[in-house]
């Protein structure tokens, strides 16, 4: 995930310091933010929190849910869901503070409908390609996973100013973590067919869809991410889209 901080409504910590000059990271290096957009002074601290609270919540609600009726010795695929999005609260948590959190309702909306949609899928049904699924599930943990390792402890879920990341498999595409979930979604739908697990994909591909889209738009501000643009050009398969 990109951690967005353009032209949208942001809060930042109150520090005494001129935000704009906050250095973003590309790839190993670090090149200076500029076009910031105007700040208010907020106890940003509240929202990050809070952001991590509603994720670990949401979390435990997952757990919950799954591991009655679905870790039989057999049935693997939910422990693979549960070890993929823990590792989503793992990062939440041990992240850096944000600078800048936006505080507009429609980011947070998008961002948590989207999150909590996915949370919503059901297990135990026969599987229609388990095979053919559980590989795509895997190759779609193993990108979202190195997404997320290549952000680390600048990741997060609300959209953010946490730096623009080129390296690492941004080095591919802009949205590697997407392209990740939406392979893995394919794989459990393979695994799991049913019209309600369709369903809220369809729903969650169409939010990810509108966060691409609310990102960039965000950070095409910068100059740094624009040159990046240009050099990546695209968003979910290379050569493709």
């Amino acid at each position: 995930m990109h951690a967005p901080g353009g032209s949208r409504m942001l809060i930042t910590r109150a520090t005494g310091k001129d935000s704009s000059r906050r250095p973003c990271k590309t790839g190993g290096s670090m090149e200076k933010a500029t076009d910031s957009p105007a700040l208010v002074a907020h106890p940003q601290r509240w929202l990050d929190g809070g952001e991590q609270i509603v994720v670990l919540g949401l979390y435990v609600w997952l757990v919950a849910r799954l591991w009655p009726e679905n870790f039989a010795a057999d049935n693997w695929y939910p422990l693979l869901l549960l070890l993929s999005e823990g590792l989503v609260v793992f990062l939440l948590l041990i992240r850096r503070r944000t600078e800048r959190i936006s505080s507009r309702p429609r980011d947070w909306i998008i961002a948590f409908a989207g999150t909590f949609l996915s949370l919503l899928v059901e297990g135990g049904h026969t599987p229609l390609a388990p095979i053919l699924g559980a590989a795509l599930m895997l190759c779609g943990i193993f990108v979202h996973v190195g997404a997320k390792l290549s952000l680390w402890r600048s990741f997060g879920v609300v959209a953010a100013d946490r730096g623009v990341r080129t390296g690492g498999l941004y080095a591919l595409v802009r949205h590697p973590m997407y392209a990740g979930y939406m392979l893995s979604h394919i794989g459990f739908l393979l695994i799991v067919p049913t019209l309600w697990n369709l369903v809220l994909y369809l729903m969650v591909w169409t939010l990810l869809l509108a966060r691409i889209h609310a990102e960039e738009q965000v950070l095409a501000t910068s100059p740094a991410y624009r040159h990046y643009m240009k050099r990546v050009r695209h968003r979910l398969l290379p050569g493709v889209v």
